[in-house]
């Protein structure tokens, strides 16, 4: 193993058992913030070492500090040969770390199962790194004993999500009138459904009222928390082989986020239609660039279009294929065209096509 990913990796285990070990303390002071804070700081330790052991760099070219934790998300997520993170994977990350910067900077009300929910799926996802990266155990760290502790887990989203709001709507009451406790205990049910669609950042003080409102009118959670619904919890195994992990239901894509997308995450859950996302047909796709059905195809096959999923996608109804394209695959196409035309992107295509002929 490479030394300094080594140094990096036995870091990221020291933040992660003393992750734990806030979490399973008696006490409660400290306890949720120190829990986040130091389970973020692992996995921003985790990732680095990985990208490291992977032949990729984690520092930008002369740039002295080391990269954050979005760009350690993304570049674990999206580049080649680097790639360990699925796109589940990358939500994980993406909603510990939402939860420690609320924790960190401002107040933070988690009940003890969302808290566990977190913690626990944590430890699964540090878990497959360390095998799928580095080929070792989480037991070979430190021992099976050392596991976050609940005595009531909750292992379905949809009853855990059912008891937050119960009790937020008590506390929301015109009897009681107890708006700022509501809406701390609001705020990491925000941050959790915005980190699924993408946005990063915390839900301001009137975000807050306004889905307290939306909830006293009778809303449903699950049309208040959109992005919520649109992932469950899956749990495998009990005691020290207990894997709990968040996953998308099926149907629903993930998509990512462009990089410089203002106030944008790394990825986000889309509750759309895929044959709405990937809107254009061929034709479709020639008409909005201006070209020529076959000049299009040109283009097309020398961008590699159709070998990026976000870009192009081929769907099979009953025995016809039908091949799509997304308002992306459009853009990317523009911006090509910028720095070479298509009349010589065409003429090395005619130009190869006889070659191959002859």
């Amino acid at each position: 193993m490479k030394r300094e990913s080594k140094f990096l990796l036995d870091k990221a285990c020291d933040s992660l058992i003393l992750s734990i070990e806030l979490f399973n303390r008696p006490q409660d002071r400290a306890r949720v913030s120190g829990s986040l804070i130091q389970l973020d700081h692992g996995f921003e330790m985790l990732l680095k070492a990985a990208i490291l052991q992977r032949g990729g760099t984690i520092r930008d070219k002369r740039e002295k500090e080391t990269i954050g934790f979005d760009a350690c998300v993304r570049r674990s997520l999206s580049v080649g040969g680097i790639k360990f993170l699925t796109e589940e994977q990358a939500l994980v990350l993406q909603t510990i770390n939402g939860l420690r910067d609320a924790a960190q900077h401002h107040l933070l009300d988690i009940s003890e199962g969302q808290l566990y929910v977190h913690m626990q799926s944590g430890v699964t996802l540090f878990r497959d790194i360390l095998k799928d990266v580095f080929k070792q155990e989480l037991a070979s760290h430190f021992p099976a004993r050392v596991l976050p502790v609940s005595t009531s887990p909750p292992t379905d989203l949809v009853t855990l999500f059912d008891s937050e709001i119960k009790e937020i709507a008590k506390l929301l009451s015109p009897k009681r009138r107890r708006r700022i406790e509501a809406e701390a205990r609001l705020r990491p049910l925000a941050i959790l459904d915005a980190t699924i669609k993408g946005e990063k950042g915390q839900p301001s003080s009137g975000d807050l009222q306004r889905i307290g409102t939306e909830l006293l009118d009778g809303k449903s959670w699950a049309d208040v928390f959109r992005g919520v619904s649109a992932i469950e919890i899956t749990a495998e195994g009990v005691g020290p082989n207990l894997s709990l992990r968040l996953s998308k239901k099926e149907g629903i894509p993930i998509h990512l986020v462009p990089e410089g997308t203002h106030g944008g995450a790394v990825v986000a859950v889309k509750r759309v239609n895929e044959l709405d996302f990937y809107s254009l047909g061929a034709k479709q796709l020639a008409d909005k660039i201006g070209l020529t059905m076959p000049k299009a195809f040109a283009v097309v096959h020398h961008l590699g279009i159709r070998s990026k999923p976000e870009c192009y996608k081929e769907f099979k109804i009953g025995s016809a294929a039908f091949k799509r394209y997304s308002p992306k695959a459009m853009d990317e196409i523009k911006d090509a065209l910028k720095s070479i035309s298509a009349d010589e992107i065409w003429a090395q295509h005619s130009s190869a096509s006889r070659g191959e002929r002859d």
